[in-house]
């Protein structure tokens, strides 16, 4: 599943990230990278323990906690921590695929890779996340604050940026359900049933379609 979500952050709050990424120290983003990835990537992170970036990734998880959406699409388990990472004219990101384990004390499965796009669009030419899948190829460049979630299991590239840098977030979902047919079909069954309690308020039929909801999570969520 390749979701997209808008206004993450809000316009001030972008503003503010971009005012500490800006200032901040960036090093080679090879350094988390595995032995795959680190051949074909070339752009800038924040380390991990960068207070600046310490600082962001609790701001942004923050909001991600609260926001229905992204709770309901990646029924979170765990979540690693943000990342930043910036690219510059003549930087990109070949095709790879995310490691299936990230972590060292604690560890997490990525069932689900995000990235939140800092630049607006109009700031940078290229820089697109371009994500190989079953329905071909797509090309993802959103405003500034939105989201992208999608399966960490693909193959994508970020496209080399020729204009401009182009400022994100990243980081990885394990989610409570591990198969992502059966996760598309709970965030399905969820909106459907939240569409009609706003359209037909309570009734019995949404009790019993939102004891569906409850019971395949029971019988789906790996914990």
């Amino acid at each position: 599943m390749l979701l997209p979500i808008e206004n993450l952050l809000s316009a001030a709050e972008v503003t503010d990230f971009r005012r500490v990424l800006e200032r901040a120290d960036w090093h080679d983003g090879r350094m988390t990278a595995g032995h795959q990835s680190a051949r074909v990537k070339h752009n800038l992170q924040l380390a991990q323990d960068d207070p600046l970036a310490q600082e962001l990734a609790t701001s942004l998880m923050q909001r991600l906690s609260a926001h229905p959406l992204f709770i309901t699409a990646a029924l979170p388990h765990k979540l690693f921590p943000p990342l930043f990472n910036a690219y510059r004219e003549g930087m990109d990101f070949g095709l790879h695929i995310d490691n299936a384990i990230r972590g060292d004390e604690e560890r997490l499965r990525t069932d689900i890779s995000c990235t939140v796009f800092l630049s607006a669009p109009e700031e940078y030419d290229g820089g697109e996340l371009i994500i190989e899948d079953l329905y071909g190829r797509q090309s993802i460049k959103l405003a500034a604050g939105s989201m992208v979630l999608y399966p960490a299991s693909s193959l994508h590239r970020v496209a080399p940026v020729t204009r401009g840098t182009r400022f994100a977030a990243f980081f990885w979902v394990q989610s409570l359900v591990r198969d992502p047919l059966k996760r598309r079909m709970l965030l399905d069954l969820d909106l459907a049933i939240q569409g009609l309690r706003r359209a037909h308020g309570e009734s019995s039929e949404l009790l019993s379609l939102s004891g569906l909801y409850h019971n395949l999570l029971r019988q789906w969520a790996d914990l």
